[in-house]
């Protein structure tokens, strides 16, 4: 993965400062229930009790460190973009499955094994099944707009069946006269509700309605590449309200429970999608990142997910809400549909600088001469739990023992202020695109609230914070090419649902285990970093396991390598891990169940 010669927007590689690693926040209550709108309220009427507790959460330790970034020029959205010879490479050559060859769809499907994109190509190609018997196999699954709606409906937000169907039926009939689109025809995916689909609501997982199913004429650019692709487009998904935390509870839409683990939360802010995924219900679905909301609930769920480098995917024709942070990304159940998705939605918008990449996208795993360098940040690390820390280890000795990996040592200044500078900019730039927010959830008027508090001063420090920063990662890629960061993706062995009905109904704020939460992902956001969370195992729960994701960074624009490192991660929790990757009890066999459809028409 070596670093490539030309970039537009490059940082200057200067190493930071020798610093200890000093973690100073103090600690805030959890609240749920009642008390968490009488906080709410409170915060909102007494200026100074939003300044007690915007202090007590460490936003004002960035004034401490001024002597090492009042130099620094500060740095806004961190957008670095290749130039065009990035695709001077020879295209990766497809293998597709011809139309006439009806390959055989009697596969044995282990308990680690979730159905690809791959698989639904092979059978639909054979006739085994068909993208209508899927559409009809799910919908009673999906919808909420039934009697005795299912478990798995709380992770839809909106299903339109009539155009699930229109689309199933026309992929059905390319399938049948030998035209299919492509790796992505009839496969089932659906999106985060942050997404613009035309004649779907956008709520944003608010009960404010941005755009109204009746009158919205708009889709997202990414939707629009997978619907071009002929992808079955089964509706929008859940998600925490506003992406502002990272449990996934929404009091206003409902709020899915871990597939592995019901006593937990998925993790947000792209719940639905990591559930949807994780159930097996689809096997590729879009969510967005602006401080871990792809990587969190794929790790939780025990899935793959992918930040790409920040304005690699466009969010055209509408807003990026969170242009300091926030990237659109994929969710997959495996590596090669994680791949043949984003091979689809990176195709650049007419008004990208980014240049198109190699096409199509498949994982390319590293071959012996390639660089195999594991930055490996020891005392960041030694922040997740003790058991979070072994299987991350576990895996780290795996791949210097048995495929070739080193390892080095590297640090990083001033981690502790830069996720307090990443956390204080997401939520000040929130607060600036809601000045309305009597309506909205009891925990997100708290973050509004502190975002609200947010001196310029302190915002100006923070963006000088993550240009020191911006400097030494480009410092550490110049010193090590081809280098990729390892971290647990959470320090947290999931998310706890501890309130019960009440914490469910009016929602949580709980900052102190949102910052474990957030403790290494928001780097990859506030720097503009791609970053791939991959299952990595198991933890004990209350009332069973839960899942646990190590991370990969890497250099800017690298999505390439991490994805084929990320199949090197997925063969050994796969084929060596020992139970380290499977599927959750409540898994959901699709392909069984649109067989079942298919008999029940005597095909």
């Amino acid at each position: 993965m070596a670093q490539r010669q030309r970039f537009l927007n490059y940082p200057e590689p200067l190493k930071g400062p020798d610093v200890p690693y000093e973690y100073e926040r103090g600690n805030n209550p959890a609240l749920s229930g009642i008390f968490l709108a009488i906080a709410a309220n409170l915060l909102e009427w007494f200026r100074f009790l939003r300044e007690l507790i915007w202090k007590n959460t460490g936003f004002s330790s960035l004034r401490k460190i001024i002597p090492y970034i009042e130099e620094y020029e500060p740095w806004f959205e961190p957008q670095i973009v290749p130039l065009p010879d990035e695709v001077d490479k020879e295209p990766i050559p497809e293998e597709p499955l011809a139309e006439e060859t009806k390959p055989d769809a009697a596969v044995f499907y282990p308990e680690a094994k979730y159905y690809s994109v791959e698989d639904y190509r092979k059978l639909y190609l054979s006739g085994t099944i068909t993208p209508l018997d899927v559409a009809e196999a799910l919908l009673p699954l999906i919808r909420r707009d039934i009697q005795n709606a299912s478990e798995h409906s709380v992770a839809f937000f909106e299903v339109q069946a009539e155009k699930v169907l229109a689309s199933a039926t026309e992929s059905t009939l390319r399938y049948k006269e030998g035209r299919s689109l492509g790796p992505l025809d009839g496969v089932p995916t659906a999106v985060k509700d942050e997404y613009d689909v035309e004649g779907y609501s956008t709520t944003l997982g608010s009960p404010n309605v941005y755009a109204s199913a009746s009158t919205n004429k708009t889709t997202s650019w990414c939707v629009q590449q997978i619907e071009a692709a002929g992808a079955l487009m089964l509706g929008k998904l859940s998600m925490h309200e506003f992406g502002l935390d990272t449990t996934g509870n929404n009091p206003h839409h409902g709020t899915p429970r871990n597939p592995h683990n019901p006593n937990y939360y998925t993790g947000g802010s792209s719940s639905g999608t990591a559930y949807a995924v994780a159930a097996g219900l689809i096997p590729i679905g879009l969510g967005s990142d602006g401080g871990g909301s792809i990587r969190i609930p794929s790790s939780l769920c025990g899935v793959f997910g992918l930040k790409p480098t920040h304005g690699r995917l466009s969010f055209r024709p509408g807003p990026n809400h969170c242009v300091t942070c926030a990237c659109l990304g994929p969710i997959a159940s495996d590596m090669s549909s994680l791949a043949a998705l984003f091979s689809v939605i990176s195709t650049p918008h007419s008004s990208s600088p980014f240049p198109p990449l190699p096409s199509p996208l498949k994982i390319r795993l590293p071959s012996p001469d390639d660089t195999k360098i594991l930055g490996i940040p020891q005392e960041w690390i030694a922040q997740a739990t003790p058991a979070i820390q072994t299987l991350v280890n576990t895996l780290i000795r795996t791949l210097v023992s048995k495929h070739g990996y080193t390892t080095i040592p590297i640090t990083i200044p001033f981690l502790p202020q830069g996720q307090i500078a990443h956390a204080m900019t997401v939520l000040t730039d929130a607060a600036t695109l809601l000045p309305e927010y009597k309506n909205l959830s009891y925990a997100n008027r708290i973050l509004l609230a502190l975002g609200r508090t947010t001196p310029a001063t302190d915002y100006m420090l923070a963006q000088k914070l993550r240009r020191l920063l911006m400097q030494h990662l480009a410092w550490l890629w110049q010193q090590h090419p081809g280098m990729v960061i390892i971290t647990p993706t959470t320090a947290c062995e999931g998310w706890e649902i501890r309130g019960g009905k009440g914490e469910l109904r009016y929602g949580l704020n709980d900052g102190d285990r949102t910052m474990q939460s957030m403790e290494f992902v928001w780097l990859g956001n506030f720097c503009g970093l791609p970053s791939l969370s991959c299952p990595v195992g198991f933890v004990k729960g209350k009332g069973g396991e839960v899942p646990v994701g190590v991370m990969a960074t890497g250099e800017w624009c690298s999505e390439v390598e991490l994805m084929g490192f990320g199949g090197v991660v997925e063969g050994v929790v796969r084929g060596e891990g020992e139970g380290r990757m499977r599927r959750p009890g409540g898994w959901v066999d699709v392909v069984e169940r649109a067989r079942g459809v298919r008999a029940s028409r005597g095909e």
